[in-house]
């Protein structure tokens, strides 16, 4: 099956300051709407000393060690069906249960498998050992009965997972958290269906 897919990158960043000393910067006329002091000017309001010693590193100190930022990458089918999510250190699907599984029930269909069979493929890719299988439901019904269902359909995912590696060498972790962790707003449809899910995730292969 072919899904059309929505692709949105998510960065942190860091904006560095610096001071621009004798330049000229072109701006536009002034509008008389503007509060005062925040007329444009033609030459830098504050003149910077490049020899400061307030500008410099005190003797004997050092920069923290550079670090790489985190960034994540989102790719959800237009229905919304299915997630996923990378980061620099891992990788993690969510699946609605309406694609996995009958109305309050933990009975997987064949599309179910198929989709499931296809995480498998790519956690032999990210040679990952460990994976976490969370079931999560909406908040309607009682807070006991969806601790069980979610359980239940975690259990279900990870017999196909297991099924399909055939690896004694990954550890899971399997849990239902029914309601806890809500991802949408639970007071509408569109919310719920979302909250109703199964999470697989993984370790990142290491560049």
């Amino acid at each position: 099956m072919t899904h059309t897919r929505l692709t949105v990158f998510l960065t942190t960043s860091v904006l560095i300051a610096t001071g621009v000393v004798g330049t000229t910067s072109a701006h536009a006329a002034d509008d008389p709407n503007d509060p005062p002091g925040t007329e444009a000017s033609a030459a830098a309001p504050v003149k910077a000393d490049p020899n400061d010693p307030d500008l410099k590193l005190p003797d004997g100190a050092t920069l923290a060690q550079a670090k790489v930022l985190d960034i994540k990458s989102v790719v959800e089918d237009q229905s919304g069906d299915e997630r996923r999510e990378d980061t620099n250190t891992s990788v993690t699907f969510a699946l609605q249960a309406e694609v996995l599984f009958g109305k309050d029930s933990a009975k997987l269909g064949a599309e179910a498998k198929s989709r499931i069979a296809g995480i498998a493929e790519e956690i032999k890719t990210q040679n990952a050992t460990r994976v976490r299988v969370f079931g999560f439901t909406d908040n309607l019904g009682s807070s006991a009965h969806g601790d069980v269902l979610s359980k239940q359909r975690a259990n279900a995912v990870h017999d196909i997972l297991t099924e399909s590696l055939n690896d004694a060498g990954i550890t899971y972790e399997v849990r239902g958290y029914g309601e806890q962790y809500p991802i949408a707003d639970n007071s509408t449809e569109a919310g719920r269906k979302k909250n109703r899910r199964v999470e697989v995730s993984f370790p990142r292969t290491e560049n």
